[in-house]
């Protein structure tokens, strides 16, 4: 279980079930993988074992804050939907918590559209057959993903721990929120983390998801001290931009516009670390 919230009124609510639902294919496993290697203690945990895992996270949303668990179901060759529990201080938070879940797990993808396209290709048509509807996994905070992304989980663990607010009611190994980029600008203002998270905060560096994909770029290009390829996992995972390839990267023009997923389906194969 995931614990009890607050509801608007006060009172205490059960948390929220909800099916979030896909449309075709979706491989489960490879990106719960993923989000397992990265989770940093005290805002994420995965528990149970493959095929069958639970993802917890900590979420910041405009009227409070939230627990959200998103369950790992078998691999599906059709339309389906992931199971999830959404715990909320302010229920009115409900429909952001539920987009920023769609977006950290690529709910809202057209593997088919991708798949057709991949699958035409001579190298990447057998990895595309054993794995339909590979997605590429986004974030369920962009500015926290950007910071991530630069620092490495040993690092980001280590802000969490410094300057991470502590939930009032810590559930299970989840005990605070990833610290804002306005907390960490103060606190760690030297070096490209201070210059990103200045950034961050100030909005020279706008990565929502209505935002421009080559402003953001751009303006994340003109930031002190970060290189090309953190840059791209920035755009690929905290703007969900589907045709990125990291520098010095072969992928060629026929993967476009789906470059991202290319390479998903490279390191799935163990082709790419």
């Amino acid at each position: 279980p995931v614990g009890e919230a607050q509801g608007h009124s006060g009172a205490p609510t059960a948390g929220v079930p909800l099916r979030l639902a896909h449309r075709g294919p979706y491989q489960a496993r490879p990106l719960f993988d993923l989000l397992e290697r990265e989770a940093v203690p005290g805002v994420e945990e995965m528990t149970g074992t493959p095929g069958a895992r639970v993802y917890r996270r900590t979420l910041r949303l405009p009227y409070g804050t939230g627990i959200a668990a998103v369950e790992e179901r078998a691999d599906t060759g059709a339309g389906g939907w992931l199971d999830a529990r959404v715990h909320l201080t302010d229920l009115r938070d409900l429909t952001t918590a539920v987009q920023r879940l769609r977006r950290l797990f690529d709910l809202d993808a057209d593997p088919y559209a991708v798949d057709e396209r991949l699958g035409a290709d001579g190298r990447l048509a057998p990895l595309v057959a054993a794995r339909p509807g590979l997605r590429s996994a986004g974030a369920a905070d962009p500015d926290e993903v950007a910071v991530r992304a630069l620092v490495g989980r040993d690092t980001a663990a280590e802000l969490v721990r410094r300057y991470g607010k502590r939930l009032d009611a810590p559930c299970g190994g989840l005990t605070h929120l990833f610290p804002e980029a306005a907390v960490l600008a103060g606190a760690e203002p030297d070096g490209t983390l201070g210059a990103l998270t200045a950034a961050l905060a100030d909005g020279a560096v706008r990565l929502g998801p209505g935002d421009d994909r080559d402003a953001a770029r751009d303006a994340l290009a003109a930031v002190p001290g970060l290189d090309d390829r953190t840059i791209a996992e920035i755009r690929t995972r905290a703007l969900g931009d589907p045709d990125v390839a990291p520098p010095g990267l072969d992928a060629p023009d026929s993967w476009r516009p789906w470059r991202s997923y290319a390479l998903n389906h490279l390191r799935a194969a163990g082709e790419l670390e």
